[in-house]
């Protein structure tokens, strides 16, 4: 008894590091975010929990947006990674795996790179990178993902982003495979039809 307490106390504990590693990359996300000099919240001067209008100077801004469910299926896609990767490996320590992930793209999206190539290869032309509350709140998103994925059978998640991709492409005209067909693979008639 004192073997298997001693054991379980240490994969808590191995958890909990992990778990404060994952807070670590998401501060140095803030960081380097605040250092690139984005915006800590909308321009505008003020934080509403859904930016309803995707071809708006506010979206990519606020707590929420048509976005956020992509960054919930990067949780999904991340969370399969991680058990591809890291079979047998603790839950905290793939989550930590996506977390560097996500933090990673939410720097390289915030740059004049991609922010220009947003721009110019996609229906985003009021795109100006994100604020720091949204893009903090996409890494979160990404994590609520991550952890609705590692509850649920795989066919339910599948199914969960297929209908968020239908959901978002039909209401917005972009999703995320659309949003990584257009920075990848620009496409006339796809801009054409998301110009709507």
């Amino acid at each position: 008894m004192t073997i298997a307490a001693g054991s379980d106390d240490n994969r808590q504990r191995r958890a909990a590091l992990l778990l404060l590693a994952c807070l670590a990359v998401l501060a140095l996300q803030i960081l380097v975010l605040h250092l690139m000099g984005r915006l800590w919240i909308c321009e505008c001067g003020y934080i509403k929990l859904w930016e309803g209008v995707a071809k708006s100077s506010g979206n990519s801004q606020h707590v929420s947006d048509w976005y956020t469910p992509s960054h919930i299926i990067h949780g999904f896609l991340f969370y399969g990674l991680g058990h591809l990767l890291m079979r047998g490996k603790p839950l905290s320590g793939r989550l930590l795996l996506a977390t560097v992930i996500e933090s990673a793209w939410e720097i390289l999206e915030n740059t004049p790179m991609v922010i220009n190539r947003y721009r110019s290869a996609t229906i985003s032309l009021d795109y100006f990178g994100d604020s720091i509350l949204n893009s903090t709140m996409d890494t979160l998103a990404m994590a609520t993902g991550f952890l609705i994925a590692s509850r649920l059978p795989v066919a339910v998640t599948v199914a969960i982003a297929i209908a968020l991709e239908l959901f978002t492409g039909f209401m917005v005209r972009d999703n995320l495979t659309l949003n990584v067909l257009m920075l990848v693979w620009p496409m006339d008639a796809v801009k054409a039809w998301q110009a709507g």
